[in-house]
């Protein structure tokens, strides 16, 4: 078993200020985690905020119910892990495949200006910042794993 060095949990309605607020959540978990090195913090950082973003964007409520977002971030000498948990959620339909997503490459200049929306590019990101994502559905919750090994500098 894995013992965590540090660890945050931030519970609170599915909105832009629980964004906010995540942010405030990372920047204590890097204080309690400094050994962290500095590029397995930013990508796993992006790839938190990216989930949680989806989350508070395309989420959507089961009927009756408010949508909360949580997350569980947890740090051990070897592994980086975020849950992001959709509570209230309507189920995905269907739960992705992230195994079958495309490979993530960088567009070129053109294709960039073109598709200037970002809108269906974060799953590609969050795999490529990460080592797994795993999506559930735990009752009422679809639930994200993300996990990012990291090594020391």
């Amino acid at each position: 078993m894995t013992d965590n060095l540090a660890r945050r949990v931030l519970e609170e309605p599915a909105t832009e200020q629980a964004i906010e607020d995540l942010h405030g959540v990372l920047d204590q978990l890097w204080l309690d985690a400094a050994f962290v090195p500095q590029l397995d913090q930013m990508a796993f950082t992006t790839a938190v905020i990216e989930s949680a973003s989806n989350v508070v964007q395309h989420g959507v409520p089961s009927p009756g119910a408010t949508l909360h977002l949580g997350v569980e971030l947890t740090v051990s000498a070897e592994r980086l892990k975020a849950v992001i948990s959709e509570i209230g959620a309507a189920p995905h339909d269907p739960v992705p495949d992230l195994d079958d997503l495309p490979e993530p490459s960088l567009p070129d200049e053109d294709a960039l200006l073109e598709d200037y929306d970002e809108s269906g590019r974060g799953l590609s990101m969050i795999r490529a910042l990460v080592t797994t994502v795993t999506v559930e559905r735990q009752g009422d919750t679809n639930v994200w794993v993300l996990s990012r090994d990291s090594g020391q500098d």
